[in-house]
């Protein structure tokens, strides 16, 4: 288990940079060897008295710098540990990413909702239905949402609210971090929740600024949620299966 002591953190660091800190030191320290599995995410959680959302990401931290593999319904493994004077490093995690785009994307739909023409809001009606066509889709795609909210920023009629909202998508391919998350997010065959898309829609169409902020933030808060439900699950049913093909293997057919 962990070193016995309390452990002090930079204060500017947030909980999961905290927790990947405690982890990255544990390692340096040969706590762990190169092969060893971590504890679970839920035993990590109580350990360190934090959410089960906040160990994620300090595993996802450490996974991009190439410290831990984390297998789908076997755990996360060490595959190097630190160097002399290595330092853990972060980039933006979809959390932050997230947060930001509830500020920003949230403010754009209220300003978008006393200038969108209905010419954008038709246009806006159509990428909600092509949302629908791509949820269809073997393939998880996220064209129509891109398309969906960088409209609603155009809609804006304001230059600086369009780049920062293109700079915050381009944020989710280039973060490593980000990048991870989502990635692990459309194996899960996480998908745009149409619902939630149509009721911005719907704000928008009603000139209705206060509730186009309420519902773009509605929208975003729940995207985090989402993400981190279905990765679970994923996990979860990798699990189970893992557990069925050892029990038909062990014990298949056998008679008490």
């Amino acid at each position: 288990m962990f070193g016995v002591g309390k452990y002090e953190a930079p204060a500017k660091d947030r909980l999961y940079q905290r927790l990947a800190r405690r982890l990255f030191e544990e390692l340096a320290a040969g706590t762990y060897a190169i092969g060893d599995r971590l504890p679970a995410e839920r035993e990590l959680a109580i350990d360190y008295g934090a959410s089960r959302p906040a160990v994620r990401e300090a595993l996802i931290a450490l996974e991009v710098q190439g410290f831990i593999e984390v297998r789908v319904g076997s755990g996360a493994y060490v595959c190097r540990l630190p160097g002399q004077g290595e330092e853990p490093g972060f980039a933006i995690t979809a959390f932050e990413l997230t947060e930001a785009r509830i500020m920003f994307e949230g403010e754009a739909a209220a300003l978008a909702a006393v200038q969108i023409t209905d010419a954008e809001v038709d246009h806006l009606d159509a990428l909600v239905e092509a949302m629908t066509t791509e949820n269809l889709l073997v393939e998880v795609t996220e064209v129509a949402d891109r398309d969906f909210h960088m409209a609603i920023a155009k809609a804006t009629r304001n230059a600086g609210v369009v780049r920062t909202i293109e700079d915050l998508w381009h944020l989710r391919s280039t973060s490593p971090e980000c990048a991870l998350l989502h990635a692990k997010a459309r194996d899960a065959k996480v998908r745009p929740v149409v619902a939630e898309h149509a009721a911005i829609v719907d704000a928008l169409r009603a000139r209705d600024a206060a509730g186009a902020r309420a519902a773009m933030r509605a929208h975003l808060t729940s995207v985090m949620d989402h993400l981190l439900f279905r990765t679970e699950e994923m996990a979860m049913e990798e699990a189970r299966r893992a557990l069925a093909t050892t029990r038909q293997r062990y014990g298949g057919g056998a008679h008490a």
